[in-house]
């Protein structure tokens, strides 16, 4: 009797042997099958679902719809694969929950980030083809991603920026409305006729033809500056030509002032000692 139980005992050894002694040659053969046709069918996939939301969603949704569905392939990819090597999932699903906490606990930063995602792509102050402005860095959206927003500059310099980071700064969206104003700031000398200069800088933008006629061209009194006369010449263009009017009208305005010889002063200081003093002594003398 004893030795019947030992032999039971050798036998359900023999037979409770790992997972990874039990799979065959075709097993991995049919893993390898099943994971390269499900990660090609999860891409194609992707693809295709994005393409039909990008014709009824901004770049940003149909980034994220493509994204989350080709995830969603690999998961399940992943899934069937193991299940072609006899892996029980149930294992794998408690060491993804352990891993879950601890990163939880190691990565406090990383999960703020992903709240601040979170707030971001519902609240949408930005999409992917704008141009922002964060603190000194601007440039066009690439991504919205749940840690962070990836930026190219102007100069083509790829930029990284926490979420967090935009949530706690104030971002100034460049490309959200159609047309932009640009206010050039200059001054005139005191001897100007202020309601002629105001004429001649109507007729500038009169004749730009990027600047719009509405809403219109305005000149603005600043104040009185320590050597001029401040002016504040506002003109509006579409968001497309708005680089072009900024150094055309400038330029143009250069221009304008030297034709009808208006000054554009430079700083004046003079110097003064109090009223008991005398005037300054000039001694010249002539060399030998």
């Amino acid at each position: 009797m004893d030795l019947a139980l030992l032999l039971q005992d050798a036998v359900d050894a023999a037979n409770d042997k790992p997972w990874y002694l039990k799979v065959t040659g075709l097993d991995w053969l049919r893993a390898l099958l099943v994971l390269t046709v499900g990660w090609t069918f999860a891409k194609l996939i992707s693809v295709r679902v994005g393409a039909l939301a990008k014709e009824r969603f901004d770049p940003q949704v149909s980034m994220l719809v493509r994204r989350g569905t080709f995830y969603a392939g690999c998961v399940i990819t992943l899934a069937l694969t193991l299940q072609q090597l006899d892996f029980e999932l149930t294992i794998l699903l408690g060491a993804a929950g352990l891993l879950t906490v601890a990163l939880g606990f190691a990565s406090q930063t990383s999960a703020s980030n992903i709240i601040s995602g979170l707030f971001l792509l519902g609240e949408r102050p930005f999409s992917v083809g704008d141009v922002i402005q964060i603190g000194g860095t601007t440039g066009e959206v690439l991504s919205i991603d749940l840690l962070a927003i990836h930026l190219r500059t102007f100069d083509n310099i790829f930029v990284r920026i926490p979420n967090e980071t935009v949530i706690k700064s104030e971002v100034r969206t460049l490309s959200r409305f159609p047309i932009r104003r640009y206010d050039l700031k200059l001054g005139v000398a005191y001897k100007e006729d202020l309601d002629r200069v105001r004429a001649v800088l109507l007729d500038v933008a009169d004749k730009n033809v990027l600047c719009l006629d509405e809403p219109p061209p305005i000149v603005i009194f600043q104040g009185f500056g320590d050597s001029s006369i401040d002016l504040q010449f506002s003109v509006w263009a579409a968001r497309a030509n708005y680089l072009d009017l900024r150094n055309e009208i400038s330029s143009a305005v250069k221009a304008r002032f030297d034709a009808e010889d208006i000054e554009i002063p430079f700083p004046h200081r003079t110097l003064y000692a109090g009223s008991a003093t005398g005037p300054h002594p000039v001694h010249v003398q002539r060399d030998e």
